[in-house]
């Protein structure tokens, strides 16, 4: 990496706090440059999206389940905000039902990802979605290749 290249910019919100923990520290070993913001809930994350000095993140991994907004709700403000329209978003969640996957498909996330329950596991999910040409995987975008399976 050239030092002149900025830091991956990633956002990750997360009402789990062992979670945020165990995604901090895959990140933090993966080692590549990267600035990592975490958020609690979807209020939270929505409300630093939208502040007019907020960098935008190259990705997004969301979590579905939490309180206040939560990742479909975020999902579809984020969707539907031309500002956004560049911003690759994951779905992090602990349910691979196929309402979830099917109802962010459709809102416009770029891939879901059911949370791995295994540390090195984790980082490995981790290290491919953010190794992913975003562009080529999106252009080709289908129900078979949304869901990342590990």
């Amino acid at each position: 990496m050239t030092t002149n290249q900025k830091p991956l910019r990633i956002l990750l919100a997360d009402d789990d706090e062992d979670d945020r923990m165990f995604f901090s520290e895959a990140i933090a070993e993966i080692k590549m440059s990267n600035e990592l913001l975490l958020f609690e809930d979807g209020k939270d994350l929505m409300e630093h999206l939208i502040h007019p000095e907020s960098e935008l993140p190259h990705i997004l991994f969301l979590d579905l389940n939490m309180p206040y907004k939560n990742g479909l709700e975020c999902l579809k403000e984020i969707r539907a905000d031309e500002r956004f329209k560049e911003v690759s978003v994951a779905i992090y969640s602990t349910s691979s039902s196929e309402s979830d996957i099917e109802d962010t498909f459709v809102e416009g996330a770029n891939i879901y990802i059911k949370k791995p329950n295994d540390f090195s596991e984790l980082k490995r999910v981790i290290k491919e979605v953010l190794h992913l040409n975003w562009q080529f995987h999106t252009s080709g975008l289908n129900k078979e290749t949304f869901f990342f399976s590990i």
